[in-house]
């Protein structure tokens, strides 16, 4: 019935798929990175220019990549922050979620609250340095002058929505990405500009949420422009995953959520109660370790990450007893920030290079599982895991992984399923505004092609790990979840 397109602005580069709306089979792709700035040229910026984004933009929809497309939805980094004045322009270059300066604003919110209970039960979610929320306040402190000029505030999706409609005068959003500002609730569905308040010290406008298939508008030249939402959103949306599905990311650091009927509350702050793109919930628990402790073992061991894993595999389940607790730099869950990690089990027989790597992959994982854990004990359903990751390809990773979680493992292809997410939403407002979907039901698209892992007869023996790791950390960090699981 036609194309559509799906764009992804990350941190680094802008993505572009063209899909078939029927199929989600891609047809097209555009790329481009984003210009590097003056006196940054790692690329670890926390702020920047938002114009960049727009001049990637462009190059990646070079050559035709965007001819003859009916609708595209936008996805883009979370939690970054454009503050804005009375006539819509910038008073400051755009703040990003990787900035750690407002550590300190984020604990002041949380006394001035009540305590991390008082915020979870009023939007779900903590302050943290990467939120909106978080960066108003330090920009009330630190920056006062522009902290009065700003009338209103965006996240990157939001400022990308509103560009390529022309800059009207209605700015909207979604659910997805209004759930990670710290001052909208995925419970209730709606904003708490008293927080605004307590961060800023004044109000502003806000955009307007709109519903997973509601458009955010239409180009002067008929160009339908989805609702767009977080990366995180438009990821799981593109996987395709549903209730009983959780999305574990092996980055450095650990990302875990689950497709939820319902946002969960969680006084300890361990869960972020965040909202997805199709009306559902993706509660998130983070690790501070995963694929970190993996790259210390290879360098300890003087080896990669693919060696790390052959070595791994020449030991068994167990390492036999050597437990690595993973929490090098500190960790978020269990919550031990200012800790360091342990290596336990030493004997003179366990002293070899193999056990010390498979023990490494084995910290990883059950520091992952626990994190599902938290999930599980809230009742939320994890029947399939969905690995994602370069690491995820690691044999041993594969091998382990499925009888520590305790459920099936799904390793998706590699694919920008940020981009295809944000493509499948554009195709369902499309859809909805031609009446041939329902806003309740989006198009149904093939799933990701993947590689199936399941437990088998090594769950057993997995557990069995999972008890021994358990035991180390109870001993070493005793009561460290006592008032999460």
């Amino acid at each position: 019935m036609g194309i559509v397109a799906g764009l992804d602005s990350s941190s680094d580069y802008t993505r572009i798929v063209v899909c078939d709306t029927e199929t989600g089979a891609v047809l097209r792709q555009g790329y481009a990175p984003h210009p590097e700035s003056d006196g940054d040229p790692g690329g670890k910026r926390t702020e920047i220019d938002p114009q960049a984004w727009l001049v990637s933009l462009g190059e990646a929809a070079g050559s035709g990549v965007l001819e003859g497309v009916q609708a595209i939805g936008v996805s883009a980094q979370q939690q970054g922050m454009l503050a804005l004045d009375v006539e819509g322009g910038l008073v400051r270059p755009a703040l990003l979620g990787n900035d750690k300066r407002a550590q300190s604003s984020a604990a002041d919110l949380i006394d001035a609250l009540g305590g991390r209970a008082a915020w979870a039960e009023a939007v779900g979610s903590v302050p943290q340095a990467s939120q909106p929320l978080a960066k108003l306040r330090w920009m009330a402190r630190y920056e006062p002058e522009a902290a009065a000029r700003t009338a209103g505030v965006l996240q990157p999706h939001d400022w990308l929505v509103w560009q390529l409609l022309g800059r009207p005068p209605r700015r909207t959003t979604d659910r997805g990405s209004a759930s990670a500002t710290g001052y909208w609730s995925a419970a209730t569905g709606t904003y708490r500009p008293d927080l605004v308040e307590l961060a800023l010290g004044q109000q502003v406008v806000l955009p307007d949420v709109l519903g997973p298939a509601e458009p955010a508008g239409t180009t002067p030249e008929g160009l339908l422009i989805a609702a767009g939402t977080g990366e995180t959103m438009a990821a799981s949306f593109g996987l395709g995953v549903g209730l009983g599905d959780a999305v574990v990311s092996l980055g450095a650091s650990g990302s875990i959520f689950a497709v939820h009927h319902e946002a969960l509350a969680d006084s300890t702050g361990t869960i972020t109660s965040f909202a997805d793109a199709t009306g559902m919930h993706l509660p998130v628990v983070h690790t501070s370790n995963a694929v970190r402790t993996l790259r210390g073992a290879a360098e300890l061991l003087g080896t990669d990450l693919e060696g790390l894993s052959a070595l791994a595999l020449k030991s068994t389940p167990g390492s036999h007893g050597l437990v690595l607790l993973p929490y090098l730099e500190g960790e978020r869950t269990p919550h031990l920030p200012h800790t360091a990690g342990t290596l336990a089990g030493l004997r003179r027989e366990s002293m070899k290079p193999e056990n010390l790597a498979r023990a490494a992959f084995e910290g990883m994982l059950c520091g992952l599982a626990d994190a599902l854990d938290v999930l599980r004990g809230r009742g939320v359903a994890v029947n399939r895991v969905f690995l994602l990751g370069a690491a995820a390809e690691l044999p041993a990773v594969q091998a382990a992984a499925p009888a520590l979680f305790g459920a099936q493992v799904i390793v998706p292809q590699a694919a920008d399923y940020a981009a295809l997410g944000a493509a499948r939403q554009a195709a369902w407002a499309l859809g909805v505004a031609q009446g041939y979907l329902s806003p309740q039901q989006p198009p149904l698209w093939q799933g990701a092609t993947a590689q199936v892992f399941d437990p088998g007869e090594e769950l057993a023996v997995g557990q069995a790990v999972r008890q021994q790791f358990i035991a180390v950390r109870e001993q070493t960090h005793p009561g460290a979840f006592q008032n999460v699981f």
